[in-house]
């Protein structure tokens, strides 16, 4: 599963949502959904704006995680997460 790491690292910095928006030029509703890892996909666009302003690589913005599921069953308690 890929999660976005938006959040930390603009709340690390003091940087609103909406700044960052206005600073690379790019539309609030998308970047606000960036940072809530509310996204299915991801423009590249936005990915490279943000990664230029933040000065960040975007393994540090975009993270994968593995999920291994433990039995057959779709509970969420039998599904671990590395």
């Amino acid at each position: 599963m890929i999660k976005s790491n938006l959040k930390p690292l603009l709340d690390e910095r003091k940087i609103s949502i909406r700044q960052l928006s206005r600073e690379i030029n790019h539309e609030y509703p998308t970047v606000r959904k960036l940072y809530r890892d509310e996204m299915e996909r991801y423009p590249r666009e936005l990915l490279d704006k943000v990664c230029t302003y933040l000065n960040i690589e975007l393994h540090e913005l975009l993270i994968f995680q593995k999920i291994i599921t433990i039995s057959n069953t779709q509970d969420e308690n039998d599904i671990l997460k590395l």
